[in-house]
């Protein structure tokens, strides 16, 4: 059984989208959702709860502390075998579940797996995630299969190979799937990408909303990046050389009618922002 497993803050509206994509996936393989709600402004409104009458879900709201805690608190609650995290403003393309339990069913020896992440491409937002995601997974998908990214809007774990209290650093509050990466690289134990398993990541804020919570997460990621230096993991930053042939990557894709140039300066914008401000905070003394 899969236990789906959803941290929400305040984004009752898309949620709603979220999980009605997960209804669905029905008939297919049985499944349990778990909805932690970290300290949203309000409860779960009345059409979150409608949904407990279409499928076991379980929600339990707890005081703010960050979606890696929510997700923890969602590991301990969940019963399944496979447990899948999705993030809020997800959705589940048709068959994902089906799709999913196929992929690992078929690879026995693998412990993690990566869905196949694709973005909304109605906005200009959108098609520079779906730039973005397309490009990431096709340069880190090695010839084996696995891939070198993890990404928890869709990745999905055994939990014979949970086997510590929390899976999720708490005090990450940002980059925490790169934190679990490198974990996972330390015992050798990368993600299975399952291409036929899709999670549609559907942005709803304006660029200007992007640009600001861009600056707020890369100074965040920062901190994580501290975390994973004094653990001694390896890190899995891209070097100047890697990020130019993503450049180049991106601008060849965005020549497809269906992305367009504008996305990839977008995209470009939003990288470059980003990097701006790592590096700027890198120059803070720790603990600021």
């Amino acid at each position: 059984m899969f236990s789906i497993i959803i941290a929400a803050y305040n984004d009752w509206g898309p949620l709603d989208q979220c999980l009605q994509s997960v209804a669905a996936q029905i008939p297919g393989p049985d499944f349990e959702v778990i909805l932690v709600d970290d300290g949203s402004e309000e409860p779960a409104p009345e059409f979150i709860l409608r949904w407990t009458r279409h499928y076991p879900l379980t929600i339990v709201r707890q005081s703010h502390t960050g979606i890696p805690g929510a997700r923890n608190r969602g590991v301990g609650l969940s019963r399944g075998s496979v447990l899948l995290f999705v993030d809020a403003d997800c959705r589940l393309e048709a068959n994902c579940l089906t799709a999913l339990c196929s992929a690992i069913s078929r690879n026995p020896k693998y412990n993690c797996f990566q869905l196949r992440l694709t973005g909304e491409c109605t906005t200009l937002v959108g098609r520079a995630e779906q730039l973005r995601l397309l490009t990431l997974q096709q340069h880190f998908l090695q010839p084996d299969g696995c891939i070198r990214y993890l990404n928890t809007s869709g990745f999905a774990i055994r939990r014979t190979a949970v086997n510590q209290a929390e899976l999720f650093d708490s005090t990450a509050l940002r980059g925490e799937d790169t934190l679990l990466l490198t974990t996972l690289m330390r015992k050798g134990d990368l993600p299975f990408f399952t291409p036929d398993a899709v999670v549609r990541h559907s942005i709803s804020l304006t660029l200007g909303q992007c640009l600001h919570k861009d600056i707020r997460s890369a100074y965040q990621e920062r901190k994580t990046f501290d975390i994973i230096d004094s653990k001694q993991l390896k890190k899995i930053q891209l070097n100047n050389k890697e990020r130019l042939r993503l450049l180049l990557a991106m601008w060849r894709t965005s020549g497809r009618r269906s992305i367009g140039r504008p996305a990839w300066f977008v995209l470009v914008t939003r990288e470059a922002l980003e990097r701006i401000v790592i590096l700027a905070s890198g120059c803070l003394p720790r603990g600021s």
